[in-house]
């Protein structure tokens, strides 16, 4: 297992690739402020039919993200302040003392922290947000964000926040942590990229509100409900093991002629393990996050190609992509146009939409009919 210090630098390093993402496609009509997170209803996995053989599908797809399936915590106890907590700044930690939580503002690339926040039934406290936290009640909560991931001082203080609470992934980190100088608490705490890193976060979140209790019981709920979901796509999978596909996550920005591919470390991995495929990353020993080579990709020679939606888009599609990377091209991916996007901003969101992601995922390679 690898240590706390060694997943967050390799978390930062996903920061910094969504960071990208999200900056990159955060004007005129392609934001991806999409208003509160709704409710999407699906049909079970266990109700689906699946291709016999998912390796051989023809075609894009869009995975449809279902749910909220967690809801927040029935009853949030009471706060046990003031209470002092490490906030892990980087390689230093700092002791930090939290009094009061009545106006609270999350900080995270992915709204994992204001949807943590949320989980543990403390939404009504939460008084600016970032542009990717949308949870029920949100559309009227100042934005302190901008470009995605840069933060603006001015708008957080005059919110006279009590608490902020950051994953370090939207800065100028300086400018957050300098915040501190007046009087505000800063707390940063792990980047939620997969279950183990949301437990942590979940963990520390709840430990900063002053319910640190509280994170058993949420913490809970999201390892059971992943492992429901792992137990439902087990009933979608081929009963021949070399018809399970190869997935490969590809960050594009063709716009800006930026390619990655994830590997371990990234929160994609996780995702395919859960999905039941095989990784190809995982394969050829691809850690973290870095620049795609041409022959890495062919190397791999992926069944599917995960992207982000609006990466697909800044590519100009399918056909972009192909033409901007004729690589892709040489791939079973390439040759079958198999290619499923996700929405950017839920992808690597951790926290309780883990399983929901698991879902759609498992949707889009298994049964994409159904969509």
């Amino acid at each position: 297992m690898r240590s706390s210090r060694a997943r967050r630098a390799l978390a930062l390093l996903a920061a910094t690739a969504l960071g990208l993402a999200l900056s990159g496609c955060q004007s005129g009509s392609h934001g991806v402020e999409t208003g509160p997170t709704a409710q999407v209803d699906l049909p079970p996995l266990t109700e689906l039919t699946p291709v016999e053989d998912p390796r051989a599908v023809e075609g894009p797809t869009t995975a449809v993200i279902g749910g909220p399936s967690i809801p927040p915590l029935e009853q949030t106890p009471e706060a046990d302040l003031p209470v002092t907590v490490t906030s892990h700044d980087g390689a230093i930690e700092t002791e930090v003392t939290v009094t009061d939580t009545s106006r609270i503002v999350p900080l995270s690339l992915s709204g994992s922290v204001g949807e943590l926040v949320y989980s543990f039934g403390l939404g009504e406290n939460v008084v600016g947000r970032d542009v990717s936290t949308n949870f029920p009640g949100t559309e009227d909560i100042p934005i302190v964000t901008h470009d995605g991931h840069s933060v603006s001082d001015e708008k957080l203080l005059m919110l006279s926040p009590t608490l902020i609470i950051t994953d370090g992934s939207i800065g100028p980190t300086d400018v957050v942590l300098k915040l501190r100088d007046a009087g505000i608490p800063v707390v940063t705490v792990e980047r939620a990229v997969d279950p183990e890193s949301t437990y942590l976060a979940a963990q520390q979140i709840a430990d900063a509100l002053g319910i640190g209790d509280a994170a058993a019981e949420l913490n809970a709920a999201i390892e059971r409900g992943i492992a429901e979901k792992e137990a439902e796509i087990r009933s979608l999978l081929p009963a021949d093991e070399s018809k399970l596909p190869r997935i490969a996550f590809l960050y594009v920005r063709g716009t800006a002629g930026v390619f990655y591919l994830f590997g371990e470390g990234s929160g994609v991995d996780s995702l395919i393990r859960s999905l039941g495929a095989i990784d190809v990353a995982e394969e050829i020993g691809w850690s973290g996050e870095k620049p795609m080579t041409e022959e890495a990709l062919v190397a791999m020679n992926p069944d599917i190609i995960l992207v982000m939606t609006q990466g697909l888009e800044s590519a100009g599609g399918v056909d972009g992509l192909l033409a901007a990377q004729p690589s892709i091209s040489l791939t079973a991916a390439g040759k079958h146009r198999r290619i499923i996007d996700v929405d950017d901003t839920l992808l690597f969101a951790g926290g309780t939409r883990i399983p929901d992601v698991i879902d759609g995922l498992a949707r889009a390679v298994y049964a994409p009919d159904s969509l």
